[in-house]
C-alpha cells in the first residue's frame, strides 16, 4: 500500500502500517503539522480553518480525526461536511479563515484518501510550504493547547449554495441564454459530492437534469477518473434520454468532462479549450495550462490575440504561472478550469456555467461545437512503479535518446516533435510513470505512446 507526500497533498491508502499508508495516526500527525505551520504564519490569538470532504467511505473518519486534532491545537474549525474542493477554496476567504483542508483523493479509487492543504487565500500550498509541514510532521516537539484554550467546531452546510451564488454572479455566465436553450443534461456524479453540487447548479440555471450515480455514498460505480473507458453508462444514458450533453466530474469536483448528444466524449482536454474560447471571445488575454495539456489551447489563445505558456504539472504550478503572466483563464488538460474572476483553483462548477453559456450563445449541438476546434488526439498511459525502478535514470536516458529534438525538463521530460509530443513524468498522486502523447490522429498518438513505453522497458530491463 502507499503513502505519497507531494504538492498535491498527503495522499495514501486507508488501513495498514503507520507511515506506509494513510492511517488514523498519519492523519493526526499531518493535521498537527499543518496546524503548527499555520500558527507560525501570523502572530495572533485566534485561528480559523475550513474543513470539508468528498463522499469517500473513509471521509467522515478522517475528517473527525483532522478536525479534532486542530481543536487540540486551539484552532476554530468551520466544518462544511460533504463539500467539493472548489467550495472549500471559495469558503476560506469568505470565512476570513487562515487556511483550509479538503479530505479527498480526487480521482483515485475508493481505498485512497488525502489531506489537501490550503493557505489563507484558499489556494494550494507551494512546494516550499509543503516541505516545512513535512519537516514539522517528523518532529515530536508539537505543542498543543491546554484545556482552557481548546478550539471548537462550527458546522456550516450552506457553502455549496453560496459557491453556486458566486458562480452565477460572474459577468460571463449568461443565465438567460441557458434558460432559453432548454437544455437537457445527464449528470454522472460518481456517487460523490458532484452529485449534490452539479444538479443544484443546473437547477439554478434552468436546465433539465437527469441524475446518474448522484447518491453521495462513496461507492464509486466505476473508476472515478473521468476518462472515456470509464463512462459507458453515461454514454448510454445520454442517448437514451435524448439529452443535449452529459456532464461527469471526479469525486471532489475539480475535474470536468463533457459528452456530446451522440454519447461521444467531447474530450476532457477540450473542456478548458471550449471555456477559454468563450472567455477570450469576451475578454481577450493570456492563458496557461500544464505541459501535459493539448496544443489546442495554444491555438485558440493565439486566434484571440493572446499569449500561451505551459507550466509544470500541478495546480500550484499552473496558478503561479497564471499570476506571473496575468492569464485570464487557465487550468489543466484533465478537465480542470481555473478562472481567477472567482478564485485561483480548478472548479467544475465554473466550467459548467461557462460551457453552457458558450453552447447557448452559439445555438449549436455539442458535437457541432467540438467540430469547430483544432483536432488533436491524446493517449494517456502509465507504467506501474516498483521499488527497483530508478525513474530519474530512466527519464535522463530518454532525454539523451531524443537530445536532437526540442526537450523541456522542468517536469520530467517533454519531447516536442513537429506534429506531436510526448511527456514522461513521475505522478504526484500515484506510484506510476505517466506517458502522455498527442498527435494528429488517435492511432498516431497511441503508436507513439507504445513506442516510448517499449523504449522505457528496454532501458529499465522490464
Amino acid at each position: 500500500m502507499t503513502l505519497i507526500k507531494s504538492i498535491s497533498g498527503i495522499r495514501g491508502t486507508i488501513g495498514g502500517q503507520v507511515g506506509e499508508n494513510l492511517t488514523p495516526i498519519d492523519a493526526v500527525k499531518f493535521a498537527s503539522a499543518y496546524g503548527i505551520w499555520l500558527k507560525q504564519q501570523r502572530n495572533k490569538e485566534n485561528f480559523r480553518v475550513v474543513v470539508g470532504r468528498d463522499a469517500r467511505i473513509s471521509g467522515e473518519m478522517i475528517q473527525n480525526l483532522v478536525m479534532n486534532t486542530l481543536v487540540g491545537l486551539g484552532i476554530h474549525v468551520i466544518d462544511l461536511g460533504l463539500s467539493t474542493t472548489p467550495t472549500v477554496e471559495v469558503a476560506v476567504p469568505m470565512e476570513h479563515a487562515d487556511g483550509g483542508i479538503i479530505l479527498t483523493a480526487s480521482h483515485n479509487p475508493k481505498q485512497w484518501n488525502a489531506l489537501k492543504l490550503l493557505n489563507a487565500k484558499g489556494e494550494f500550498l507551494n512546494g516550499e510550504e509543503g516541505a516545512k509541514i513535512l519537516a514539522i510532521a517528523e518532529t515530536d516537539t508539537m505543542q498543543f493547547a491546554d484545556v482552557d484554550n481548546l478550539g471548537k467546531i462550527t458546522k456550516n452546510q450552506a457553502y455549496i449554495d453560496l459557491h453556486i451564488d458566486e458562480v452565477l454572479k460572474m459577468p460571463l455566465v449568461n443565465k438567460k441564454a441557458i434558460e432559453d436553450a432548454n437544455f437537457k443534461v445527464v449528470v454522472d456524479g460518481v456517487n460523490s459530492t458532484g452529485g449534490i453540487a452539479i444538479p443544484l447548479l443546473l437547477e439554478r440555471l434552468g436546465v433539465q437534469t437527469v441524475k446518474l450515480y448522484c447518491e453521495p455514498n462513496g461507492e464509486f460505480p466505476h473508476n472515478p477518473e473521468p476518462l472515456k473507458e470509464h463512462l459507458g453508462d453515461l454514454s448510454k444514458a445520454v442517448t437514451k434520454a435524448h439529452a443535449d450533453l452529459g456532464i461527469v466530474v471526479d469525486p471532489d469536483v475539480d475535474r470536468l468532462a463533457f459528452m456530446d448528444e451522440k454519447g461521444d466524449m467531447f474530450g476532457e482536454e477540450y473542456t478548458l479549450v471550449a471555456c477559454a474560447d468563450y472567455v477570450l471571445s469576451k475578454t481577450p488575454g493570456n492563458t496557461v495550462s500544464n505541459m501535459s495539456s493539448t496544443r489546442a489551447l495554444r491555438d485558440i489563445t493565439l486566434k484571440h490575440g493572446g499569449n500561451y505558456e505551459a507550466s509544470a504539472v500541478g495546480e500550484v504550478n499552473v496558478v503561479e504561472l497564471m499570476k506571473k503572466n496575468k492569464a485570464i483563464i487557465g487550468g489543466e488538460g484533465n478537465g480542470g478550469i481555473i478562472y481567477p474572476e472567482l478564485h485561483y483553483g480548478r472548479d467544475a462548477l465554473v466550467g459548467v456555467a461557462l460551457f453552457l453559456s458558450l453552447l447557448a450563445e452559439k445555438q449549436m449541438k455539442t458535437s457541432e461545437l467540438r467540430a469547430t476546434y483544432p483536432n488533436y488526439f491524446m493517449s494517456k498511459k502509465k507504467i506501474e512503479l516498483t521499488p527497483t525502478l530508478d525513474v530519474d535514470a530512466i527519464l535522463k536516458a530518454m532525454g539523451e535518446r531524443y537530445q536532437n529534438e526540442k526537450l523541456t525538463t522542468i517536469d520530467g521530460v517533454k519531447i516536442d516533435f513537429s506534429n506531436s509530443w510526448v511527456h514522461l513524468r513521475k505522478s504526484n498522486t500515484e506510484p506510476i510513470i505517466r506517458i502522455y502523447t498527442e498527435a494528429s490522429s488517435q492511432n498516431e498518438a497511441d503508436k507513439l505512446a507504445d513506442k516510448v513505453i517499449s523504449e522505457i522497458k528496454a532501458i529499465a530491463n522490464i
